[in-house]
């Protein structure tokens, strides 16, 4: 095996130029910003682009429970509400007739709180897949490679014969 040097050199027309031998990872500053627009346009979509296809029935199913939940709480917040109306204008033959209108009222209060907090989560998995896309594809684009580790190391003392815990940085030329 010969030497290999990190760059070669090209004559051309009397001008000297340098030529980089190692493989270069090309970053592109603008594949995060793509992936979060993409998801943001459909949830999801920034994960594929990404190519982490796992990670989108996680993001369709925290986005769909929390609005399945938000549904079901609007209906039943409005079936009592409504029972509630009938019973002020003097019916009584709603199917909630075993309640009192101080438990319609405390259903009502109940469901629409519900109701909010259901929709507070829809926007907040919505926001949270947005910002997934982004850092995932920012991160991917870190260069790592087996020349930098960090390890933990632990060292016996000479002289108590303790253990002294700690972290090795070690960089490999």
């Amino acid at each position: 095996m010969g030497n290999t040097s990190v760059f070669s050199q090209k004559k051309t027309d009397a001008t000297l130029v340098a030529n980089d031998t190692l493989k270069s990872n090309d970053i592109d500053p603008l594949t995060p910003a793509k992936a979060a627009f993409y998801s943001a346009i459909v949830p999801g979509l920034g994960q594929a682009y990404n190519k982490k296809y796992w990670k989108i029935p996680i993001v369709y199913g925290a986005i769909g429970v929390s609005m399945y939940y938000y549904i079901d709480s609007s209906q039943k917040y409005h079936q009592y509400r409504d029972a509630y109306k009938r019973r002020l204008e003097g019916y009584t033959d709603d199917e909630f007739s075993y309640l009192d209108n101080d438990r319609l009222i405390s259903a009502q209060k109940f469901y629409q709180r519900n109701k909010d907090f259901s929709a507070l989560f829809v926007v907040g998995f919505y926001v949270l897949n947005i910002i997934d896309a982004n850092v995932d594809a920012a991160l991917k684009q870190f260069n790592i490679n087996e020349n930098l580790s960090v390890k933990p190391d632990v060292h016996l003392n000479d002289v108590t014969f303790k253990a002294n815990v700690g972290l090795t940085l070690n960089y490999n030329f």
